[in-house]
């Protein structure tokens, strides 16, 4: 996208610039879809840029009804991977018909032979998503967004008059049909994208279908529901804007094909229509995916709660989950008991990022481990299949082959990565249950040289419980400040999660037992001091450094009895049960 923006004149002023989010840039990946427009010979057109992410498939869904064609960016040397497979399946089922991009052809393991056995997958994955005999002769580009160029025919290095993106904007001109609208109908335009302004209030954004909308019209939102056609609100049109490049600017009038944002309605929301007050129909909306995993949000009630944030309540913490699922189709918000909310997402990654948020926006919270969201058909139980993509270097197949039969993984292809001598890539079908955590454990066991990819696939029957995937944890019996004096005779028992100076209450969770079992210890024993003892014989105390577990592998980590403690300033793990006794009790209960 940032080429495509300098190549049509756009002032970026720095690489990966719609990805204005501040988590986006922290971390590098598209969390967000972003809408913008560039001019290319006597032609505007619409860009969107989705996610990747399949936990983000939600951005995907809610703006594929807004474009008529897609690119789809491939990198030559690892091929197709199952978020690839994700995000195509949804531009090929709206009628879409992808250019192919095949990137990083500039790398030497590349070939022109690769490239070619790259778009015969993609072609077979096309064909096996059920792709028209249109959609399967799709056009094939070669480019180097590193470099900047965009080649019809495969090269390693074009000419310096041909390093740039102007082959790729022709074939979006060529391939990309205009919008088919009508002017003289009346407006109507479906809610794609929604944000908050302080001033003009919501922002609905979107594509209009057909007519044109000027400043002061009188519209109206709709929505269906079972008993009919609901009219939301009636308005009239305050402010008007479009995106190009990297600026928004205000408009008088836009008309059928602009992809536009209105303000003026205080009411609709994604997925309704926005129309003249004369239309009473409302456009078909997007037909989104189920949700895979849910976790609990609640009141943050340790010992410790209250003193790093400022947002505390079950009521403030409702109010930011709701808007949450206002703005993002993928999530939904069921309040539950004791000022608790069930938030269903699609994967802990998306629902990480959620959390994330809100601890920048100083909120204090207690969240339960994900639970998987099973459904029932004709007496039998199924639950969510994620398809996974992994490659790896050879000696490390062992290891992961090992962890994942534990958690039901099922192998559907195995074999050498093409060009890349002494790497294994294998495909597999895995529950969403068995893969809750394990990031962090593939990540230890390739030493950080693999990488891994997943996607949703269906909905197959249950595979039956998991194998012992964690070992049991340190659980601290007293409060007060922790000591390196009570941490040296703890280090052997397994692995802390904690250092010396830390606060620590009953119930929180220090360290990894090596063993399957939980233990109780200590964290905050002092030395005894007597006239012959003193406080200085601990200066020379050596500890290894402590396990520190980020948000997604602090929720991927915790058991059924566990919850994560999230303030601003940190991630605690805690049992549900801070008195031991009452652990001791509830662990006699048969479990759900």
């Amino acid at each position: 996208m940032d080429r495509l923006l300098r190549q049509c004149g756009a002032d970026i002023p720095h690489e990966r610039a719609l990805d204005s989010n501040q988590l986006e840039k922290e971390r590098g990946i598209t969390i967000a879809s972003k809408i913008t427009s560039i001019s290319w010979k006597e032609n505007e057109l619409n860009m969107v840029d989705t996610p990747g992410h399949a936990d983000f498939g939600g951005e995907v869904e809610r703006v594929v009804g807004m474009v008529e064609g897609a690119v789809l960016v491939v990198d030559a040397g690892e091929g197709p991977l199952a978020q690839t497979k994700f995000v195509l399946a949804k531009a090929l089922r709206y009628g879409l018909r992808p250019i192919l991009l095949l990137n990083k052809v500039d790398r030497p393991s590349v070939s022109e032979e690769r490239c070619d056995e790259v778009e015969s997958l993609v072609f077979d994955l096309f064909a096996n998503l059920g792709a028209s005999e249109e959609q399967l002769d799709f056009p094939v580009l070669y480019a180097s967004a590193k470099e900047g160029w965009a080649s019809s025919t495969f090269t390693k290095s074009p000419p310096a008059d041909a390093k740039n993106m102007s082959q790729l904007l022709d074939a979006i001109v060529k391939y990309v049909p205009p919008p088919t609208a009508c002017l003289d109908e009346p407006f109507k335009m479906l809610v794609s994208m929604m944000e908050k302004d302080d001033y003009v209030g919501r922002i609905l954004t979107g594509r209009i279908t057909s007519g044109v909308v000027r400043i002061n019209d009188r519209v109206h939102g709709l929505r269906d529901s079972d008993a009919g056609v609901v009219k939301i609100e009636e308005g009239k049109i305050v402010k008007l804007r479009k995106n190009k490049g990297m600026v928004s600017f205000d408009v008088d009038a836009a008309g059928a094909g602009d992809i536009i944002s209105v303000a003026g309605l205080k009411s609709p929301s994604i997925g309704h229509t926005v129309a003249h007050v004369e239309v009473m129909a409302p456009l078909p909306t997007v037909e989104l995916d189920p949700p895979t995993i849910s976790m609990t949000f609640g009141v943050n009630d340790s010992p410790l709660a209250g003193l790093d944030g400022t947002q505390l309540t079950g009521g403030k913490i409702g109010d930011r989950l709701l808007a949450e699922a206002e703005t993002n189709l993928a999530i939904n918000v069921i309040p539950g008991l004791a000022e608790s909310y069930e938030v269903q997402g699609r994967g802990e990654l998306q629902l990480g990022i959620l959390l994330e948020n809100m601890r920048r926006e100083s909120f204090e919270l207690s969240v339960s481990p994900p639970k998987v969201m099973y459904k029932h058909e004709n007496g039998v139980k199924l639950e969510p299949i994620e398809e996974v993509t992994i490659e790896v270097n050879e000696e490390h197949v062992g290891l992961v082959m090992e962890a994942l039969s534990h958690r039901r993984a099922e192998v559907t292809d195995m074999g050498p990565v093409p060009g890349n001598f002494g790497r294994t890539r294998m495909t597999l079908t895995c529950p969403s249950r068995g893969l809750v955590g394990y990031r962090s454990v593939f990540s230890s066991d390739t030493r950080g040289t693999g990488f891994m990819h997943r996607a949703f696939m269906a909905y197959e029957k249950y595979r039956g419980p998991l194998g012992n995937v964690r070992k049991g944890v340190l659980v601290s019996c007293a409060r007060g400040t922790i000591t390196s004096y009570a941490l040296v005779s703890l280090e052997p028992r397994g692995t802390l999660f904690v250092t010396p100076g830390v606060e620590a209450y009953d119930g929180m969770i220090v360290g990894e037992h090596s063993r399957d079992t939980d233990l109780d210890v200590n964290p905050v024993r002092n030395k005894a001091l007597t006239n012959i003892r003193s406080a200085g014989n601990d200066e020379n105390v050596k500890l290894s450094p402590p396990r520190r577990m980020t948000l997604e592998e602090a929720i991927g980590y915790v058991a059924s009895d566990e919850l994560i403690e999230v303030t601003p300033h940190h991630i605690r793990l805690r049992k549900r049960y801070l008195d031991s006794n009452k652990r001791k009790t509830m662990s006699k209960r048969p479990k759900e």
